[in-house]
């Protein structure tokens, strides 16, 4: 099988695709992972991805859809692949469409993890780190015992500026606007497989595995 999970920053999707990918047996490609493989081995693809990493801007698509291709064509990826991150956009998708169908293949589903963006704002705003020992924090997850202190060395605690709700908002705007579209494309492809995002992992995941089941 090959499936693409969906969901925006906070989503649970790399929680997700561990237990898919360990439980079902699909080999697990992140864009991510993809980029820093790339950087360490300095080949080609890679030090294109860095001159646009260090500027802080985005990879453009062709690089990253080369490396996800040149990844989907391993050994390992034959039996079924997990896509997370990947496509962002709709003209990822489609190009991926074109060159899994040049060898045959296709993307069988596509799954949403959908989470509301209260939720979202709650999860990815609420971090804290220690500036001493730099154990991490969440105000309703895992809060420290005393406001602003860390339990371990009693150190302060300081917000990163990515962690902002200001900031955490603007990410997800622009995750929404990208995200939309290829909601749609793979809706009007028959593909798309919408589950709720809120509940334990395991309950996330008991709907996925529930989702992806075939229809009688």
């Amino acid at each position: 099988m090959y499936i693409i999970l969906l969901g925006a920053p906070g989503a649970g999707k790399g929680t997700q695709a561990a237990l898919l990918s360990e439980k079902r047996k699909l080999t697990h490609v992140a864009t991510g992972d993809l980029f820093r493989q790339a950087l360490e081995k300095g080949d080609e693809l890679g030090l294109k991805a860095k001159s646009y990493m260090e500027k802080g801007k985005l990879v453009p698509d062709e690089i990253t859809i080369q490396m996800v291709l040149n990844r989907l064509a391993a050994p390992d990826c034959k039996s079924g692949v997990l896509l997370d991150g990947f496509p962002r956009n709709l003209e990822q998708a489609k190009v991926l469409d074109k060159a899994l169908a040049q060898q045959d293949k296709a993307i069988d589903k596509a799954v949403y993890i959908k989470v509301s963006e209260g939720e979202l704002l709650k999860r990815l705003s609420g971090r804290w780190i220690c500036r001493n020992c730099q154990t991490p924090y969440h105000e309703v997850t895992s809060p420290p015992k005393a406001r602003g202190k860390c339990d371990k060395c009693g150190g302060e605690l300081y917000q990163r500026p990515d962690d902002t709700v200001e900031t955490v908002k603007k990410r997800l705007e622009v995750y929404f606007a990208q995200t939309a579209p290829l909601i749609e494309y793979y809706t009007g492809a028959g593909k798309l497989l919408e589950v709720s995002g809120e509940g334990s992992p395991e309950e996330i995941y008991g709907r996925i595995v529930s989702a992806l089941k075939p229809k009688k």
